[in-house]
């Protein structure tokens, strides 16, 4: 709809601060958007706001005339596991991806980002677009880049939004739902390979809705998080 992806653009502002901060991963980041991005240059400023032994803290923000979005987040060095693990849940379970139904882009309706990433849906959340939804708020399946381009943990800031809202298979108008918020935790460096995506909402309510999700790598490890309070469709 003329707007830029919110993972993509948490995305962008993230790597600027990463490199202000002198690490490369994003360890916990907090995304608040301002106004919508439109395509076009952008400027983005950085600050450093502690520089720890483990850990620094930057801040970045995103303009384009007007501030878009402000970003701040903690980035440090993510080592391979070694470190003690209690999972209560594991990857979510669902056909392979080729087994999966593909979310090809258009002029419109799904969005040209789509092209630049490959998403394959669960067919039990694919409802919605059949005009049945499920009556579950829920959405999940695989991600990877195209052209088997590796995943980096800043890509993982982009898995995180990129699938269609939960909302589309609550029995709900169906309708997109603009982020007021997204944070996204990074646990791990993701093997290569497909992603396996899950986002679940529990509460509609007071006009906000809440989808947490989770990102697994082929491997089995959990590699990110993510929490982001969205605004519920009108209508």
């Amino acid at each position: 709809m003329g707007n830029a992806n919110g993972g993509y653009l948490l995305a962008i502002a993230a790597k600027a601060a990463a490199r202000e901060a002198e690490r490369p991963d994003p360890v916990s980041v907090t995304a608040h958007y301002l106004r919508p991005g439109k395509p076009g240059p952008v400027t983005i400023e950085t600050q450093m706001l502690r520089s720890g032994r483990r850990f620094a803290v930057a801040r970045s923000t995103m303009t384009a005339d007007e501030p878009v979005v402000a970003v701040l987040g903690t980035y440090g060095t993510l080592e391979p596991s070694g470190h003690l693990e209690r999972l209560e849940s594991g990857p979510p379970d669902m056909p392979p991806p080729y087994d999966c139904i593909p979310i090809e882009p258009t002029d419109t309706f799904p969005p040209p980002f789509m092209g630049q990433v490959e998403i394959r849906l669960d067919p039990a959340d694919t409802l919605f677009a059949t005009g049945v939804p499920s009556g579950k708020p829920r959405v999940q399946g695989w991600f990877r880049l195209r052209d088997n381009e590796p995943i980096d943990t800043i890509a993982l800031l982009v898995a995180v939004d990129a699938f269609p809202p939960t909302i589309f298979n609550a029995n709900l108008p169906i309708a997109w739902s603009p982020t007021v918020e997204l944070t996204a935790h990074v646990r791990a460096r993701p093997q290569p390979g497909w992603l396996r995506c899950a986002f679940s909402t529990r509460f509609i309510s007071g006009g906000f809705l809440e989808e947490d999700g989770e990102v697994w790598d082929e491997s089995g490890t959990l590699v990110a998080q993510s929490r982001q309070l969205a605004l519920v469709p009108r209508g």
